[in-house]
């Protein structure tokens, strides 16, 4: 360090670089010194007392650290710097103590001017420097001082040291009572018995400080018996030798001693909340074998161990015989409770001869591995108190396949006969299915929308079919159900890209008449010829509950394509799809929970039977999983990570080179005359409300929540006059705005809306804006025409503007030329919106998606909206997790207020 520190005759201290010495540029310690103490006295003393410096000081600066130090120490030391207290000045030492000090001062330039009085000058100026960063930075003293170094926060503090004594084995172990007299020279907290303590601050004049130092261990001891004992005794102020009991005890206490306010120190190997101990080790699936499923039986081992390795006979025998607390176990000390351990082992050995006489099954042990627990009574005798004791752990087996199912490899070839390049997150995708299958399992594939979910499916049915052997048993096709409206995307897509495979329809869209999909009748015969060398068969929803021969079939692999159709588990369609038998079932759902946690169960009861249980188990299980000090979501989190692959458009590992897509809300007012008629539906709603119940005012509230909704977007809709005219709706005034401005730079848009009889009085009104017709789409319209108004949007000179229904448009189509979305009106389900948004930001995309979401201010539409925040972070826990709040279930009063009209909002655009 070539810095000198010198004192002038005035009482200023200052640093100046050592004769033919200079700072070197890259210092920026030694800089920040000359800059402080360029500032005054009380800068540097305070920089000096609390930088980390790496090299030992010069004595003239180890001089004036000390003094520094000696001031935080008794700043540390004051009564109530932990309670936040406004802080009092801090006087300044006996005059003979700063004499005494004065003489100890090295040799330094200007050494002979320095005196009790500068001393004195100096403690003042610095104590004013550190009350005026207190006042400005609005912290307590003891926050300032740990954020000035955190070891000063341990100046004045009493700790408590438990150490191994091992040349005693009687008693192993010993206490020692001490307090951070002060901060050595290299900022290093030295400690003092705290017998010491009452021999420094014996005087009157630190009777104050002394009372503050013992608080803490007056606190212990109203919680502590053995605290109390040993303050009474006198032997808190002395080493103490102590048995294996004691230093039990000591640290079962741990969490007593520190809310008191002391400090505790005890040997690396004890964690309080993670303490070494043997459990019940339960291994699940040491060896598999090639395929996984319901049927899988598990090997099921039980034995104590200790940090894995067993225990021989002896060391239980010897464990078994111990009083508990603190025991030597494999050279080492660990806590055993021997009731809770043994109760823990009678239960584990009790489930391992259940699972010898029928064997565990896979899902059984899967629920085991992610703390799900059994779905059944003999699991829930597993008290909370023996969890701890428990260590559950998949086998060597097991272990290799879980690590490929939640991290799968790049696959090492291509699918043979695709006709595309896939990315390499779709590689790992396709991997991923084809291990899914290979195991039996199950596979719900949540990728985001737009990542080419499609051309996954379509590489796994290519290796499927490449791994047949000629001479085998002929592989059974593969059965692809979809919504009616994808039945073309799905055709176009397999005829692009896997030309090869031999791809039947059953649909009459479709006009394939050697599955005649028209006919209710046909034999297994007819339906046998049909199938023969075929790879895939396409059908829909509604087409499989009319197909019996489809029901009655063998698959090779069950396809869903938009999962969340069978999200109702008690609806025919979702009961018919279960009925099917396959090998492999595979799930396409970039939702895999719109609205509740049952959404996701009825999706993995068909994947995977009894995996979550039945319906009535998996609702107590999220009941158990989400109550007030339960783990929360991540056992169920972790039981369903295997067979979800999930990822993100707007994870830049993922996909780099899809544009930036921006959400904005786009609030609207209400003209007059829908004021007049929301406030009148609110007035009627009220009254309503007041002469129904049960199911009636359910139907009531559900009606009443449309007739809102219609009545934000046009008076029309809810009177059905037909007239639109766009100056009676702030909604119809935003977009013919905003589709102004578009029309200029001739940018296409997507606009959305839930209701169907809007879609035309939109349209008309669009074309007026735009000079030029647009396209609609819903529900009524005819599957063929859907695939021939895609690619007339896709056509760069095609018309700008599309209409869809949100139902019939938001899924499945390929509309990247739009790069504007407009949410005419809000849906109840933020993952219906999203689905309709990605129709334009997907892969394929070259501009950056701009999405509208009208919102009219003042009224529910205002609050959905704020549901509709709630619902997304909701379905991230899970999956990010899942939940609703339905307003049917409010009571009368907020369900008024919350549907009421906010006229101050509404007027103010």
């Amino acid at each position: 360090m070539p810095l000198k520190l010198f004192v002038t005759p005035h009482g200023r201290m200052g640093v100046s670089t050592a004769p033919g010495e200079k700072i070197d540029a890259n210092d920026a310690i030694e800089r920040r010194l000359v800059r402080t103490f360029n500032e005054s006295p009380a800068h540097g003393l305070l920089h000096l007392a609390t930088a980390e410096l790496e090299s030992a000081l010069p004595a003239d600066f180890g001089f004036a650290r000390e003094f520094a130090q000696r001031y935080l120490t008794e700043r540390c030391r004051l009564p109530n710097v932990d309670q936040g207290d406004k802080p009092e000045p801090l006087p300044a030492p006996p005059h003979d103590e700063l004499a005494l000090f004065a003489l100890r001062c090295p040799p330094l330039r200007g050494s002979e001017y320095l005196s009790a009085n500068m001393l004195a000058n100096w403690w003042t100026e610095l104590d004013a420097l550190v009350l005026s960063r207190l006042r400005t930075s609005a912290a307590s003293a003891a926050e300032y001082l740990v954020r000035l170094n955190p070891v000063w926060r341990l100046v004045g503090r009493v700790s408590f040291h438990l150490a191994e004594n091992k040349r005693d084995a009687a008693r192993p172990f010993a206490f020692l009572a001490t307090y951070a007299h002060r901060l050595s020279a290299s900022a290093r907290v030295q400690h003092l018995p705290l017998g010491k303590a009452l021999q420094e601050y014996s005087s009157a004049r630190h009777r104050s400080t002394l009372v503050s130092l013992l608080t803490p261990v007056r606190r212990a001891a109203e919680q502590c018996p053995w605290v109390n004992a040993s303050v009474e005794s006198g032997e808190i102020y002395q080493p103490l030798a102590w048995t294996p009991q004691d230093a039990y005890r000591f640290l079962r206490d741990i969490p007593n001693l520190e809310s008191a306010g002391l400090v505790v120190r005890v040997p690396d190997w004890w964690r309080a909340k993670h303490p070494p101990r043997p459990v019940v080790n339960v291994k699940v699936g040491e060896r598999l074998g090639t395929r996984l499923g319901a049927e899988t039986l598990l090997s099921f081992r039980v034995n104590v161990a200790l940090d894995g390795e067993s225990l021989t006979e002896a060391e239980l025998q010897s464990l078994w015989a111990s009083t508990g607390g603190l025991v030597s176990l494999k050279g080492r000390w660990v806590e055993v409770d021997r009731e809770k351990l043994a109760e823990a082992l009678q239960h584990w050995r009790s489930v391992e001869r259940a699972a010898s006489d029928g064997g565990l099954s896979f899902f059984e042990g899967m629920r085991l591995l992610s703390g799900a627990g059994l779905p059944d009574d003999v699991a829930e005798t597993a008290a909370a108190s023996t969890a701890e004791w428990t260590g559950i752990a998949a086998g060597e087996g097991l272990a290799v396949t879980l690590r490929e199912l939640q991290d799968p490899p790049q696959a090492d070839r291509p699918p043979p006969g695709l006709r595309a390049e896939l990315r390499p997150y779709q590689q790992v995708g396709v991997h991923w299915l084809r291990f899914m299958a290979r195991l039996g399992l199950g596979a719900c594939l949540a990728d985001d929308m737009g990542l080419g979910k499609t051309i996954q499916v379509i590489g796994l049915l290519l290796h499927l079919r490449s791994q047949a052997k000629p001479k085998a048993a002929a592989i059974p096709p593969s059965l692809l159900i979809v919504p009616a409206s994808l039945v073309g995307n799905w055709k176009a897509e397999l005829t692009r890209f896997a030309p090869s495979l031999v791809v039947r329809i059953a649909h009459p869209s479709e006009g394939d008449d050697a599955l005649r999909a028209d006919d209710t009748n046909a034999s297994e015969k007819q339906l046998d010829g049909a199938l023969r060398r075929c790879d895939l068969v396409i059908t829909t929803y509604g087409m499989l509950m009319r197909l019996d021969p489809l029901r009655r079939r063998r698959w090779n692999v069950v396809v869903l394509d938009e999962a969340q159709a069978i999200k109702n588990s008690a609806a025919r369609q979702t009961r018919t799809v279960k009925e099917l038998r396959a090998a492999t079932r595979l799930a396409l759902t970039g939702t895999p929970v719109e609205n509740r946690l049952s959404d996701l169960w009825s999706i993995f009861d068909f994947l995977n039977p009894g995996l979550l249980g039945g319906p009535k188990e998996f609702a107590a299980l999220t009941k158990r999983l989400t109550a007030q000090g339960g783990p929360g979501y991540g056992p169920l989190r972790t039981l369903i990570r295997p067979y979800l692959l999930r990822r993100l458009k707007t994870d830049k590992s993922v996909i780099r080179d899809l544009p930036e897509k921006t959400e904005l809300n786009a609030y609207c007012g209400l003209s007059k005359q829908q004021a007049a008629m929301y406030e009148g539906a609110v007035r009627e709603l009220s009254r309503q409300l007041k002469r129904v119940e049960g199911i009636q005012r359910r139907g009531v509230v559900l009606s009443y929540l449309m007739r809102f909704k219609q009545i934000c977007n046009h008076p029309s809709q809810l009177t059905g006059d037909g007239g639109y005219d766009p100056q009676h709706s702030g909604k119809f005034q935003r977009v013919g705005e905003l589709c102004r401005e578009l029309a200029e730079r001739q940018q296409k848009v997507l606009v959305f809306t839930q209701f169907r009889e809007l879609t035309v009085p939109l349209a008309e009104f669009l074309a007026a804006v735009f000079g030029r017709t647009g396209l609609i789409l819903h529900g009524q319209t005819p599957v063929g025409r859907r695939r021939t108004l895609v690619q007339d949007f896709q056509r760069e000179e095609g018309p700008p503007f599309f209409v869809l229904s949100l139902k019939a448009g938001g899924v499945g189509l390929n509309l990247t030329e739009a790069s504007h979305v407009i949410h005419f009106d809000r849906w109840w389900n933020p993952a219906v919106e999203n689905q309709a948004t990605d129709r334009a930001f997907r892969i394929g995309q070259q501009r950056n998606v701009l999405v509208h979401k009208f919102v009219t201010r003042g009224t529910l539409e205002e609050r959905i909206d704020e549901l509709i925040a709630h619902k997304m972070s909701l379905a991230g826990e899970l999956l990010e997790g899942g939940g609703e709040t339905l307003l049917t279930e409010l009571n009368d009063q907020d369900l008024v207020r919350f549907v009421s009209l906010d006229l101050r909002k509404a007027a103010a655009l």
